[in-house]
Parts: structure tokens; C-alpha cells; sequence
């Protein structure tokens, strides 16, 4: 870690509230902490907000994968000793991804243009126009600070390279092509049983009994062909895991919930003006979201300093409760209530023990979560997988790769017009849930070896891009080129050049509520649904008589909407 700059003392010194990590769930936290008239100090130790939910520039990437991919010693305070009054309980990281292969085929191209980029850490994500996190920015004002873009459409994938539309409305499955009649048919049925069921009409109503049951048994009940099945389960519900396999599904979704994804996918068609579909992904990335919720917790009074390390815990020496925090500067903090992101752990010096009421909750606290992991893979490209779109999700069912592949493998493809990279490039997103490093990158390694081709990394890989550069028309040092490049990709192959990627695989940890709280890692969601779940419980854990974000009025202008919209979110056409 970096020396620590010569930051002056922070006062005032007690707070009612310390935030450590600027991560999702924390700057939520933070937020309505800070709403509720709550005092909170909010530090990171990182330069840049979102820690693990951040978008970094492709320099920084893989530093900051590094870096939490062992357990260094914790940085000294100036000050480490136990006072009279309290205990010192120091803090250290646990590692949380492993597995980290950089690959990089065309370095000259990438180094001019590296700050330029905008890389989920947490990719791929989306938000859907009515979930949770869509009316959680409308209802806290967060909207001010972010603009969005519709996500152009949803494809599902095969073996062979295919990418199947997904036909999201009634009047989409009677334009797709590539559904014969009687699958149409079929799937007008069910979406017609859908509607008449989320609207109320009791003669097409679903029966508790079936709603209770999987849903891919009642998806079966309804006589769906095995592709349309698919494209319900994997690419509308987003199941994870093999809805047909029960000795690996460890989701097995019922109807109701399958259902309830429905209504959400049919709720967003259309409830935007200028979104066509029913995704959106926020120009500069996923990071602006954590940024938009520290910005409102900032002008509700909430303090941030960055570039600070927490080194220490301060628990009271007889009652071993948490009473405050000790700095890297040396200085201690202090406050009632203390949030940690899931960097963090903690352990003693050797040789000492914890205060006696402490000694049966440490070694809770401290443990590893056993959630399995996910495996992420980004990748950079000069042209499109699909030659006409810039902008779009990709689903691989279980199965539809190898038959050994138990969960959905999930890709999101992002142009420069997200102001996530520069003019004529893409950036590809792709995860999947995993039990163990090897079966991750295994599941990312398919994707991309039956969409992109792989150069060798050498002198070649330059030219193979620059070969590709000339054919698809694209010239990166142009501002003014067109961000979807409709032009051929690589000669041989017909498909994407590669020209970076990083994989590598996450460890997925829950939150805690003990004496210390702690919030999740990014999940393998495809949205952010459970973690602002995670973030209200740990709130209403926190603060049980407090309303999670009140609605308040303020003579502050900038706590006020500014005419985008009370209730409406930017969109970007």
C-alpha cells in the first residue's frame, strides 16, 4: 500500500455512524444515514470510490485485483498500543479473487489510450427499468448524479457462435424470425397466461399449487418446447443454475418467483421514454453508482476522506464492546455504530486475547464465507460481436456449451458510446457462478474461444489488430468515430479480435450483523436487487426505529431534484 499522505486531523472526533469502504452497500448505508440526520464518517483507503462495485481505468485494473488477492500485513498506525481504557483489535484484508490472468495482445494500442477506459470490477450489470435500484435512485434524488442507456437487446447463445434473439413482448415474438409458427403460438399463450394472471383476471389465474411448484415443471405443464423453456428460465427469470438437474441446481426457482421476474421484465418494456427495452447501463459504468449515493450522503453532512486505512478496532476492555476506530495517521475516531465492507477481518496480536465477551464472536466474525465463488472475465475488442449493435446482453444457458456446465454463463457487451472505453473499441463483461477456480475458468474460457479469436502474444498480436483496424474502418485516435463498428473482424476467423482480458474469479461473502456489521461482496446477480436488500436489513439492523431514506424537505437547492425528473431517470438516445 501507499505511504500515507500527511492527512490533518479529522474533527470532530465522535460520530454516530463510521462507514469503512465506499462499495454499494456501504455508500447506500451512508446515505440514509446520513438522511436520517445521523453524524457519519465515511474513509476508504483506496484513491477512488466503489471499491469492489468501482470502474477503474484499465492501468488500475489489475493492481487493485492484486492487491486484494493476498492478506498483507495491516499498515501501522503510529500508535498500535492498548490504552488504559480499551482494547486494540487490529484490522487486516482477506483475500477476495484469485485466480488473476491478465492477458494483453496489443499493448502499444491499449497504453495510448488506458486512461480512457471505465472497467467494472463487479461486470457484467444492469439495471431494469422497474427493479429496486431504479426506484431507489428515483426516491433518494440519486438520479441527479447519473445518466443512463438502454441496453439494445438480449440474445442466447449456443456451441456454435449463434446468437438467438429473445423475443420480449408480443408483438417481438410475432416479428422474430426466428421462431417457427407453432413456437410463436406457443409463446403467445404463455405470455398472454402471464399477463391475465399479473392483472387479476380469475379465469386465467395461476393456482397456488402451481405457483408453489418449480417453475420448470410448470413450464413443462404448459408444453414449452425446450428452447422456448430456455429462454424463459435463463434469459427473462435469469436463473443461475440448471432448473432441470436438481443434483447440481442450487436455486431451484419456483413459479411465483419465475413470474415475479416476468412481471419485472414486462414492467420495464417501455416505462422509459427513450429506452427501447427493458435494461439500462449508466454511462462511465457501474461505478457511478456508488458515486451517486456518496455525493447524496455528502450533502446531507456525511464527511469522506479518502486514501485513509483503518488499522484497528477500539473495544472496551471490560464490556469488549466496539467503541471507535484507529487511523493509519495515528488518530482515533470514535462512534456508536461501525460498518465495514467485506475487505476486512479481524485479528489479534500474538500472544493476546480478546476481552471475555469478545472471545465466542472473533472467530465468527472473522471466518471465510463458503458461497462458492464467481468468475468474471473482461474483454477488449475492436469490433462487435454483433455487427449491427453496439449494446447487448448475452445468455448461455447450462449446458449450451459443454455438457458439464451447471450454471448461466452471462455477457455484456458495452461500446464507447457508455464512455466506458475509446471511439472503435468494446468491452465485453462476462461471469458465471462457480464452485472453484479451475470449473471458473473453465466456464469464461468457453465464451471466449467460441466468440473471439485469440492471438498468440507476441509481435503478431499487433499486426493481427492492426490488420483488423484497417479492415473494420476504425481509428481509435478519432474522437469522432463511430462507436459501433460495422466492419469485418478478423479475417480468418470471422469473429472479434482480442485485444486484452483479464480474468479471474471473486469470492461471494455474505454480510454481517453481529457485533461488528459487514456488507456483501458483488453477487452473480445480473442486477443489484439482493444487495440493496443486504443494505436496508443492515441499516434497519443498525438504526431499527429510523425510516430507511425519509422523505424530507431541505432548503439546500442541491437536495432538490433539478427538473430531470421526480420519477424520471436521464436517458441518452
Amino acid at each position: 500500500m501507499e505511504d500515507i499522505p500527511p492527512y490533518p486531523p479529522i474533527d470532530p472526533t465522535t460520530f454516530d455512524l463510521i462507514v469503512i469502504g465506499t462499495g454499494l452497500p456501504e455508500s447506500i448505508i451512508a446515505a440514509a444515514a446520513s438522511t436520517a440526520s445521523k453524524s457519519v464518517l465515511h474513509l476508504d483507503p483506496n484513491p477512488f470510490y466503489g471499491s469492489h462495485f468501482s470502474s477503474l481505468p484499465l492501468a488500475d485494473l489489475p493492481s487493485f485485483l492484486s492487491t486484494h488477492s493476498t492478506s498483507p500485513s495491516p499498515p501501522r498506525s503510529r500508535s498500535s498500543e492498548d490504552s488504559n481504557e480499551f482494547s486494540v483489535l487490529d484490522l487486516c484484508t482477506r483475500p477476495l479473487y484469485s485466480s488473476i490472468d491478465i492477458s494483453v495482445f496489443s499493448p502499444d494500442l491499449l497504453d495510448q489510450n488506458s486512461r480512457k477506459f471505465n472497467l467494472d470490477v463487479a461486470g457484467p450489470r444492469v439495471f431494469f427499468c422497474a427493479d429496486k435500484s431504479i426506484e431507489l435512485i428515483l426516491n433518494t434524488g440519486a438520479n441527479q448524479y447519473m445518466e443512463f442507456k438502454s441496453i439494445d437487446a438480449t440474445f442466447v447463445g449456443d456451441n456454435k457462435g449463434n446468437l438467438l434473439n429473445v423475443p420480449d413482448s408480443r408483438a417481438a415474438i410475432f416479428k422474430d424470425k426466428s421462431l417457427g409458427l407453432m413456437e410463436k403460438n406457443q409463446l403467445m399463450r404463455f405470455f398472454k397466461l402471464v399477463q391475465g394472471h399479473m392483472a387479476g383476471e380469475q379465469d386465467v389465474k395461476i393456482s397456488d399449487e402451481d405457483l408453489q411448484s418449480p417453475f420448470v415443471d410448470f413450464l413443462n405443464k404448459m408444453g414449452l418446447p425446450p428452447k422456448i423453456k430456455s429462454f424463459i428460465l435463463y434469459a427473462i427469470a435469469m436463473a443461475d443454475y440448471d432448473q432441470e438437474d436438481t443434483g447440481v441446481c442450487r436455486d431451484l426457482l419456483k413459479t411465483k418467483d419465475g413470474i415475479d421476474q416476468l412481471a419485472l421484465y414486462n414492467a420495464s418494456i417501455g416505462r422509459f421514454q427513450n429506452a427501447s427495452g427493458a435494461l439500462l447501463y449508466p454511462i462511465y459504468g457501474q461505478g457511478e453508482l456508488s458515486q451517486a449515493f456518496c455525493r447524496r450522503a455528502a450533502v446531507k453532512g456525511c464527511i469522506y476522506v479518502l486514501r485513509m486505512p483503518v488499522t484497528a478496532l477500539l473495544v472496551d476492555k471490560d464490556s469488549g464492546c466496539y467503541k471507535g476506530v484507529r487511523l493509519a495517521s495515528g488518530q482515533d475516531i470514535f462512534s456508536q455504530k461501525l460498518i465495514l465492507d467485506p475487505t476486512f477481518k479481524v485479528t489479534l496480536p500474538s500472544g493476546s486475547s480478546p476481552p471475555s465477551p469478545l472471545q465466542a464472536k472473533l472467530p465468527f466474525f472473522s471466518q471465510k464465507d463458503d458461497r462458492g465463488k464467481i468468475a468474471r472475465g473482461i474483454c477488449i475488442t475492436m469490433t462487435s460481436l454483433k455487427p449491427d449493435m453496439s449494446n447487448f446482453l448475452v445468455v448461455y444457458p447450462p449446458r449450451s456449451l459443454f455438457p458439464e456446465q451447471a450454471t448461466s454463463i452471462r455477457l455484456l457487451q458495452i461500446a464507447s458510446n457508455l464512455a466506458v472505453c475509446p471511439p472503435g473499441m468494446f468491452v465485453l463483461y462476462i461471469s458465471a457462478l462457480c464452485n472453484d477456480d479451475d470449473q471458473g475458468k473453465k466456464l469464461i474460457h468457453a465464451v471466449v474461444n467460441i466468440l473471439l479469436t485469440v492471438p498468440p502474444i507476441n509481435s503478431e498480436s499487433n499486426a493481427a489488430v492492426q490488420s483488423e483496424t484497417a479492415e473494420s474502418g476504425c481509428a481509435v485516435q478519432d474522437e469522432n468515430a463511430e462507436s459501433s463498428s460495422t466492419g469485418p473482424s478478423d479475417p480468418g476467423e470471422g469473429k472479434p479480435t482480442l485485444l486484452w482480458s483479464a480474468l479471474y474469479n471473486q469470492e461471494l461473502t455474505l454480510g454481517q450483523d453481529d457485533f461488528i456489521c459487514s456488507t456483501p461482496m458483488p453477487d452473480g446477480k445480473l442486477n443489484y436487487d439482493d444487495l440493496i436488500d443486504a443494505a436496508v436489513k443492515l441499516f434497519k439492523k443498525i438504526y431499527p426505529e429510523d425510516e430507511f431514506f425519509p422523505q424530507t424537505s431541505s432548503e439546500n437547492p442541491e437536495d432538490e431534484d433539478d427538473g430531470d425528473g421526480d420519477g424520471d431517470v436521464s436517458l441518452e438516445t
